[in-house]
């Protein structure tokens, strides 16, 4: 760890954050995340919300790909999804749901505000984000694909899309 420079558990939990949180609503698969954690951990993300029938730690298909994010991340948990968006609001965070909707605007095309902080909100991996949830954001971002799917698993869009936000908002 030490030749790594990795910062320990305690050593992260004293850093400042980077201005996202992320917000799964209803995420069925435990891999997706334990991946989202994975990933808040390493773009230091404020904190994950979990809402609806989405797992929460300490399970062991979320440690298994965690990797201990977990306790390094802050979470919380939520029934409903469209209270944690609300609440986030009334916070003043600017709500980006990813999904493929009409109106939506390709996240290369995104530009943020780099003095607001952000939430990105990823759905269920086979009905998406929530309409009511989808109605109370502020944006909605699509990442532009060029297969014949146009789906990408949420580990994966997650991934890519608080990495663009990071290097929009200068954090990297």
């Amino acid at each position: 760890m030490d030749e790594l420079e990795r910062l320990s558990v305690e050593e992260f939990k004293e850093t400042k954050k980077s201005p996202i949180v992320l917000v799964l609503d209803n995420v069925r698969s435990l891999n997706n995340v334990g991946s989202a954690f994975r990933t808040g951990d390493a773009f230091r993300v404020e904190k994950i919300y979990l809402c609806g029938i989405t797992g929460q730690p300490p399970h062991r298909d979320i440690q298994k790909t965690a990797l201990g994010a977990t306790e390094s991340v802050d979470w919380e948990y939520s029934l409903h999804t469209l209270d944690t968006v609300k609440k986030l609001k009334s916070e003043g965070y600017q709500i980006c749901a990813l999904e493929q909707v009409d109106q939506s605007v390709m996240l290369n095309e995104f530009s943020p505000d780099k003095g607001k902080k952000y939430a990105l909100v990823f759905g269920n991996e086979v009905f998406g984000v929530e309409e009511e949830v989808l109605k109370a954001c502020d944006q909605v971002l699509e990442i532009p694909q060029l297969g014949t799917k146009h789906s990408l698993n949420i580990s994966v869009s997650l991934g890519i899309a608080v990495w663009d936000l990071m290097v929009k908002l200068k954090q990297l």
